[in-house]
């Protein structure tokens, strides 16, 4: 019978202070977050060197009116790239996280420290949650300040309606939007994840989530599938928008919200039953 080495405790094995720094160091982390970081200010200066639209004051897109105040503005980044750019972000932090261990083949000494695989894993999904929340909140709050310093802090402009809502009355409403889009994450985040730990290569796990997410685009668009489509990941990815309504709806955020903690639920708990078993030697 076997037992375990003086002074060893499986849980000091692998801290997450360790894999925090880990993961920062990577270059994919730097300069996935220069790019969220870089993106509104990209924004800012093409609509200031942009031409404008004559008719942008009757306009009520969410493009046209985001000129009108930092928060405005804010809310506009946050939907030009909430369906791929944060996509992308949020798969790589969960994707690569176990496969580029498994990639260098050094996931099979990480284990041999010896690191229990559960806590192995769970180590590595929350540092991976952890860097995509960082990602999804660091872009809006980002644009926020940039559109505020750009274009002031005014009253916010309802896209489709052009009722105006004061400025300090919808900041709360932002933090509901921000929470909302990490939620709304949490589909790609698990599938990534679960990818992880199938293959050994860091694209495919990054890839196959953007691809899902891609589908479930394409399939939201066919309105044959009728009330299918409201069970597809991305269908409810655009409810963050009443929260910036007049009257805050919380009917779609919260059909969004049990739909995608499901579908995470499901496949994080996948993820880790499929690693139990998975061969890291050959």
């Amino acid at each position: 019978m076997s037992t375990a080495a003086a002074g060893y405790d499986a849980r000091r094995t692998l801290p997450l202070r360790v894999e925090i720094v880990r993961q920062f160091k990577r270059r994919r982390t730097l300069v996935m977050f220069g790019l969220l970081l870089a993106l509104p200010w990209i924004l800012v200066i093409a609509f200031q060197f942009g031409p404008q639209n004559p008719n942008q004051q009757n306009a009520l897109r969410l493009s046209d009116l985001a000129t009108q105040s930092g928060l405005n503005f804010a809310a506009f980044a946050l939907s030009v790239s909430a369906s791929f750019l944060l996509v992308v972000a949020v798969a790589l932090f969960c994707g690569d996280t176990v496969a580029s261990e498994a990639n260098w083949s050094s996931l099979r000494y990480l284990l041999a420290a010896p690191v229990p695989r559960d806590r192995l894993l769970r180590q590595k999904l929350i540092v991976a949650l952890g860097y995509s929340a960082a990602a999804v909140i660091c872009l809006p709050l980002m644009a926020l300040l940039a559109g505020t310093l750009v274009f002031g802090w005014n009253d916010i402009q309802v896209p489709g309606t052009g009722e105006t809502i004061p400025a300090f009355d919808v900041l709360p409403r932002f933090g509901i939007v921000i929470g909302y889009a990490l939620v709304s994450q949490l589909v790609v985040a698990s599938v990534a994840f679960l990818l992880s730990t199938v293959t050994d290569s860091p694209l495919g796990a990054v890839g196959g989530a953007v691809g899902l997410v891609i589908i479930s685009s394409i399939l939201q668009a066919v309105e044959a599938l009728g009330t299918l489509r409201e069970f597809l990941p991305t269908f409810w990815n655009t409810a963050w928008l009443d929260a910036l309504a007049p009257v805050l709806d919380w009917g779609g955020m919260t059909k969004g919200a049990a739909v995608s903690v499901t579908y995470a639920v499901l496949l994080f708990a996948l993820a880790f039953r499929r690693f139990r078993s998975k061969d890291v030697v050959s």
